[in-house]
């Protein structure tokens, strides 16, 4: 038995009459009785009582006309559905992402996927390292993942989105608050907060600066997560480095002052071989809602060895101690 079989037995069933039937399903009329015949053969009882005006359905035919409309029915929802999904319009999809942009981007993304792609079930991970990130798309628990590079894994593909400013969280009753901006010397006393040592590109990228800038940090906490950190800034605990988007939080306490001169990178992460729709148009979607680039800091601001390589790596001094972290959680 196949579908058109269905198909033809619920057209005579509806039509009460071999000849519209056929008109109905552009066949000639012999084919249609044959295959009507082959049906009943096949079922093991009569489908039609049929005289030379009319065309009856049986008890059984009643029956089976039902699960027959049921049948067709579930293959056509089947068939929509299957093919919303592979245009990307229906299924799931989980995005991972670092502390700072958990707090910047992914709220405007995740609005703007579900405005433009409403029955697709959207899974967000906020505050992951990106260890864990990588992890999570290798394995296939992440679709897409918003990280800190470098990353080192021939198994995903990164795509750039945007270099976002760093900054200075200061607690508002210290003296840096009400300066808009400083140098990373500013920095060299002062006891910090950073993110944990463990796969983190932020704690290693606030190494190498004040390295590079030409002293040791005083690290007084380390923590995991970036609210934590800006809620020991808030507690006077110490001053932070982090990107931008951290603000958004909007802790009360704390005051951000921008870094001259300093960058880190936001990147896009997924499987190497990543092919369906969906993650495309979400690709595509998370480019829209990127904001515009801040204005960057004149040149005539920033420390004369500043420099970059364009992998996400950053330089500060004249002795160029660089970023190679594998990892970041922020």
């Amino acid at each position: 038995m196949e579908l058109r079989h269905l198909r033809y037995f619920v057209a005579v069933a509806e039509e009460r009459h071999f000849g519209r039937a056929a008109e109905r399903l552009h066949m000639a009329q012999p084919p249609l009785s044959t295959q009507i015949r082959q049906l009943e053969a096949e079922l093991g009882f009569p489908l039609f009582a049929r005289t030379t005006r009319r065309v009856e359905l049986t008890d059984g035919g009643r029956a089976y006309l039902e699960h027959a409309h049921a049948i067709l029915n579930a293959v056509e929802v089947a068939g929509r559905q299957s093919r919303r999904v592979a245009e990307g319009l229906e299924g799931r999809l989980t995005v991972g992402c670092v502390g700072s942009a958990t707090y910047d981007l992914m709220p405007r993304f995740t609005r703007a996927l579900r405005t433009a792609q409403p029955d697709v079930e959207v899974t967000i991970q906020g505050e992951m390292l990106v260890v864990d990130q990588v992890d999570a798309l290798r394995s296939g628990d992440l679709d897409i993942a918003l990280l800190r590079p470098p990353v080192h894994e021939p198994a995903l593909t990164m795509r750039p989105l945007r270099s976002d400013r760093l900054v200075a969280a200061v607690p508002d009753s210290h003296p840096l608050a009400a300066r808009p901006s400083i140098d990373v010397r500013a920095l060299e006393r002062e006891p910090l907060v950073v993110h944990s040592s463990r796969g983190s590109v932020m704690h290693r990228l606030v190494l190498d600066l004040c390295e590079s800038a030409g002293f040791t940090p005083l690290v007084s906490h380390e923590v995991v997560e970036t609210s934590t950190l800006v809620s020991f800034v808030a507690a006077g605990l110490g001053i932070a480095v982090v990107p931008e988007g951290v603000s958004k939080l909007g802790v009360p306490g704390v005051r951000y002052c921008a870094l001259k001169g300093a960058t880190v990178e936001l990147c896009a992460a997924t499987r190497t071989h990543e092919t369906r729709p969906l993650v495309a148009r979400a690709l595509e979607i998370l480019v829209e809602v990127l904001p515009e680039p801040a204005v960057e800091t004149p040149s005539s601001e920033r420390p004369e060895d500043t420099d970059r390589d364009g992998t996400g790596r950053l330089f500060w001094g004249g002795e160029r101690g660089h970023i190679d972290a594998r990892s970041a959680s922020c």
